[in-house]
């Protein structure tokens, strides 16, 4: 199968899918899952704009709509997670993942699917260190502070998500994982994002929860987004015991605009005996099921639960007992019902409602899922006060709370310290670019239009007696890498535009990236590391860029309407 793998979603998704069928056509291949890396924007009507942490006049409604309400229906199965410019409170409604619009399912806080045997995972948002500890305790309508904290990933999903034990195939995120670019060209992402250069010196750009995921979920393929260019990496893991050694293949795609390289596919192989359709993993439901009591929707910090003398459990991992559970629970079918169902009045172009306020709907699917495996829903927990309902009488937090409270002084290795972070640690605080603006500019070139489909060309590399835009294997679910196998590892794909790009030359550092059509022998592969003697532009003033004007308030508080990038 043909698995499509976009970027930074920003609602366009006529687009995207317009861009997958020209695809489909132009080479004769079938594309069978859609990956969208975050900022998907599932915005509903003007209430969910409201709800996303974009600046007010670049609110728009764009296209999801129409496949919320039945008008459209998305023509390749898509699954996403959600990045920093999301529609809080419509994603909110399905803390455990659900069908945002029929056949496009979103993963949840984090989350891990099956599809055709393919083990496929994600976590939601970007790191803040301040919000990690804390619990999803923000429901509409938001505040000023709650309206961005909403999107920060929380140690919880991490926690649940090192309790993995079985091979993941796939992970998705929104922010990069700390440290990737030690291993891609280095020098060549610098020379695109000039700014980014004191933060790759310091180590201080991307997530330090994703960086622990990766180190201990070791999957075949990540792919992120969010800082809006392409970059490759390879990361070879240490070995796990007496496993063989694993290697990740790392790849970030820009947002979808004209000449971006923000689409890949990648080929997969089916694995024999597996369903046709997406399904529970029961290794998450298990996971999800025995730390159900973990979960808390305070605003204060907590930790959870290690091997220090304060808790009764640490280790979450689940047994065959409670796999067999799970599918127990679901009577032995784990597909995943198509019970997408509306929760608001949809947008009508013809009869505009600018001033809807945010909804605040629970999910029939969270409910039922809920009730399914036991599980609380912890929106409607939110909805109730949060914390009134872990009380005891008397308004004394139970034992467990007091427990978690006090170990919070205790080393733990889930690290919230931001002592060695720069204050732009978190790509939402930095200027990447002035996407918004830049995006205003670019609004004139319709990127779907016939003239360009005419006389633009994708890159592809020929596979047999049929020509696909790419050519990426994944392995067996069990690694049985041997370094001979370097060399396929090295091939990653081309790019493939949102359009057919019209014929332009480029700067060099527009072309295509290091790792592409490399055939190298073993003896040549090595880890690119960072460098610091990288010359700088002729001209250049300095490392980083001027900072625009409504930019610098972003950096001077976190309450400016105009929101983070």
């Amino acid at each position: 199968m043909k698995i499509a793998v976009e970027g930074c979603c920003h609602g366009e998704l006529d687009k995207i899918y317009e861009t997958i069928g020209y695809l489909e056509k132009k080479e004769g291949v079938k594309v069978d899952l859609l990956l969208c890396c975050g900022d998907f924007q599932a915005v509903r009507n003007e209430g969910d704009m409201k709800c996303m942490a974009v600046p007010a006049k670049y609110r728009m409604m764009q296209t999801f709509y129409k496949y919320y309400s039945g008008e459209k229906k998305a023509p390749v199965l898509t699954i996403f997670i959600g990045g920093n410019h999301e529609a809080s409170n419509h994603l909110q409604e399905l803390p455990y993942g659900g069908w945002v619009a029929p056949n496009i399912y979103y993963l949840g806080y984090a989350g891990i699917v099956r599809f055709k045997g393919v083990r496929i995972g994600g976590i939601s948002g970007i790191f803040k260190s301040h919000d990690y500890r804390k619990g999803h305790h923000e429901f509409p309508p938001y505040n000023p502070e709650t309206l961005r904290s909403v999107y920060h990933t929380r140690n919880i999903e991490v926690f649940r998500l090192k309790q993995i034990q079985m091979p993941i195939d796939i992970f998705i995120s929104h922010d990069w994982p700390r440290g990737i670019y030690h291993y891609g060209n280095t020098g060549e992402l610098l020379r695109k994002k000039k700014f980014l250069r004191q933060d790759v010196e310091s180590k201080t750009l991307g997530s330090p929860a994703a960086e622990e995921l990766l180190a201990h979920l070791q999957p075949s393929y990540w792919f992120s987004a969010h800082l809006h260019v392409k970059f490759a990496a390879i990361m070879h893991h240490q070995p796990k015991g007496n496993s063989p050694p694993r290697v990740t293949k790392f790849l970030s795609l820009d947002k979808c605009l004209p000449y971006r390289e923000f689409l890949q596919i990648v080929d997969v192989p089916e694995r024999p005996g597996s369903s046709e359709g997406l399904e529970y993993d029961p290794e998450w439901l298990a996971i999800l099921k025995a730390t159900n009591h973990l979960q808390r929707v305070t605003h204060h910090a907590w930790n959870p639960p290690v091997n220090n003398g304060l808790h009764e459990r640490w280790d979450f991992r689940a047994s065959e007992a409670d796999l067999m559970k799970v599918v127990e629970d679901f009577s032995g079918e784990l597909a995943i019902p198509d019970n997408f169902s509306k929760t608001v009045p949809v947008y009508d172009p013809s009869k505009p409602q600018p001033h809807t306020a945010p909804s605040c709907s629970i999910n029939p699917q969270t409910t039922e899922l809920c009730a399914t495996l036991g599980l609380t829903d912890i929106y409607a927990l939110a909805a109730q006060g949060g914390d009134k309902s872990r009380r005891g009488q008397g308004g004394e937090e139970d034992d467990e709370d007091r427990q978690s409270e006090e170990s919070t002084g205790e080393p733990s290795e889930y690290p919230t310290d931001t002592s060695g972070l720069s204050s732009s640690f978190n790509p939402d605080e930095i200027t990447i670019e002035d996407e918004w603006e830049e995006e205003e500019g670019a609004a004139e070139a319709d990127c779907n239009t016939k003239a360009e489909m005419k006389g633009g060309k994708i890159p592809f590399v020929a596979t047999g007696d049929i020509h696909t835009p790419s050519r990426l294997v994944l392995p067996k679910p069990k690694s049985d890498f041997s370094p001979n196998q370097l060399p396929d590892l090295m091939n990653l794909p081309p790019p493939s535009h949102s359009t057919p790009a019209i014929p332009r030359s480029y700067p060099a550092a527009e072309k295509e990236g290091h790792w592409e059509g490399e055939e190298e022998d073993v003896a040549a592969v090595r880890f690119l590391k960072r460098t610091s003697d990288e010359s700088r532009d002729p001209g250049s003033r300095g490392t980083t860029p001027i900072i625009k004007r409504r930019n610098q308030v972003i950096y001077t508080t976190v309450e400016d309407e105009e929101g983070e990038d």
